[in-house]
């Protein structure tokens, strides 16, 4: 994971570019008009959609982003430029077509479930000379690009002539192409590196209704030989994903809270390409894009998901070594941000936790009670030896970091060189400061930068002092 985060490729996404809009509101009561319920609007916002929605996500990933497609020259499609540039997003080429509609869908959510949708789009092929301005701008420019994605919402943009032409320019160039598909011909495909339908999609394509691992394998290989692909990346929700290419690779899903399924295979996508244009195996671009889709899915819309998220979520899964749980303050301050941003409570603490006792866990549990993450600031070496003697600490920070991160209460912590932690506190902006019942009456630090400071009792008898002096005085018992 970290390799990725220091990674920024380069990558051109070509395909049906629309509005996602949304109606956020409250249903309290039913009409009296018809037997429908009423919505009452409280919120209106909209996104990149389609293949926007890839972009998102790869901005996200920290790509450098380019974008080729094909709008009307209406005030949708106007709305779309101007949020691209917005985003800071490359217009390799975004062909504007007379009396062509820019696709839009307006959903309406109430208490996080999706009541209706309505669209207003354009579905025909675009014009050939559409076609062969796009094409002329992908040809021109290819060779500055990673990897390139193409997304087909089969919305007309990536007509048979086009998909083939930039299938074929991708080989020649030695691109490797990347195809989340639409339809049941995948004829139009043909040679692209990889393929990535869901379930329903494979069973159309192949003709093969996918109920059973066999079922699975033999739709699977089929896609595969029958369009000479690469590989075949098949998503099956729940269940996951399979890889075909050498063999059938089977990756179970990440997902814990399924909340909104919309824009999963855009992530899907983006993070393979990501992953695969930054370095990384199509195994472990597998792994990773798995573990994207779990962060999105358990958020209502469209969404993203940082490097960081996906960090984070694989932490909760417990499917990373306590070490990736150290951070810098640079990392974790981009943690805490992020975390704060999705409206969850931030928790911090500090201490030297020399030799971890019964006080000490009792005291992080408790802690991690009081909001959603748990970050712990740890004293240097050179910081226990200026606070407690040069005797101290017994355990070296290495150590100490490592114990505390392996706790399931724990989830970060941030060594720090200082005597006191103010700087790491002024960088995690914590909701919730959380210091001993010792320090009632006193001035805490960083009380000024937390939202609010909680107090918690020590067990009585506990400490790493006291610990220190029954084990000098020979003591058995504690």
């Amino acid at each position: 994971m970290k390799s990725l985060k220091k990674s920024s490729p380069s990558i051109l996404v070509v395909g049906d570019l629309m509005i996602d809009h949304y109606l956020f509101g409250r249903c309290e009561r039913i009409s009296p008009e018809a037997p429908v319920q009423v919505v009452d609007i409280t919120q209106e916002k909209s996104l990149l959609g389609g293949a926007g929605n890839v972009l998102n996500n790869l901005k996200a990933l920290g790509a450098r982003v380019s974008v080729a497609s094909v709008v009307g020259e209406d005030t949708n499609g106007r709305w779309l430029e101007e949020r691209l540039k917005k985003r800071e997003i490359d217009i390799l080429a975004l062909v504007k077509e007379s009396g062509r509609k820019t696709s839009k869908k307006s959903r309406v959510i109430a208490s996080h479930q999706q009541i209706v949708r309505f669209d207003e789009e354009s579905k025909e092929d675009i014009s050939k000379t559409s076609q062969e301005r796009l094409y002329e701008a992908i040809s021109r420019s290819i060779d500055r690009f990673d990897l390139v994605l193409i997304s087909d919402y089969g919305k007309g943009v990536l007509s048979e002539a086009l998909c083939k032409a930039v299938v074929a320019i991708c080989r020649e160039k030695g691109k490797k192409v990347f195809v989340d598909p639409k339809g049941k011909d995948y004829s139009k495909y043909a040679g692209a590196t990889l393929i990535t339908p869901n379930k329903k999609e494979a069973s159309l394509a192949s003709s093969i209704e996918i109920t059973d691992q066999e079922s699975l394998k033999k739709a699977g290989f089929y896609l595969k030989n029958r369009f000479d692909f690469e590989n075949v990346i098949i998503t099956l929700s729940e269940e996951g994903m399979a890889i075909f290419g050498e063999e059938m690779v089977k990756i179970p899903t990440a997902a814990r809270e399924v909340y909104d399924v919309t824009g999963a295979g855009d992530t899907v996508l983006a993070a393979l390409g990501f992953a695969v244009a930054a370095g990384k195996d199509l195994k472990e671009a597998a792994d990773f894009a798995n573990l994207a889709a779990g962060v999105v899915v358990s958020k209502v819309g469209a969404a993203t998901a940082t490097i960081e998220e996906i960090e984070e979520y694989e932490s909760s899964l417990h499917k990373i070594s306590a070490d990736s749980r150290i951070k810098s303050f640079e990392e974790i301050e981009k943690i805490a941000r992020n975390f704060r941003q999705r409206g969850k409570k931030v928790v911090f603490t500090n201490g030297c936790f020399d030799i971890l006792h019964l006080g000490h866990v009792k005291y992080l549990e408790e802690a991690r009670r009081l909001g959603d993450m748990l970050i712990v600031g740890l004293n240097s070496d050179e910081s226990v030896k200026r606070l407690k003697g040069p005797e101290r600490p017994i355990n070296s920070q290495f150590e100490r970091a490592y114990i505390l991160a392996a706790l399931e209460f724990v989830d970060y912590v941030v060594v720090f060189e200082e005597d006191t932690p103010y700087e790491l506190i002024k960088r995690v902006k914590p909701d919730v400061l959380v210091k001993g019942a010792d320090y009632a009456g006193k001035e805490i630090v960083g009380s000024d930068i937390a939202g609010e400071v909680r107090l918690i009792e020590f067990v009585d008898g506990k400490s790493t002092t006291s610990l220190i002096e029954r084990i000098k005085n020979g003591e058995k018992r504690c």
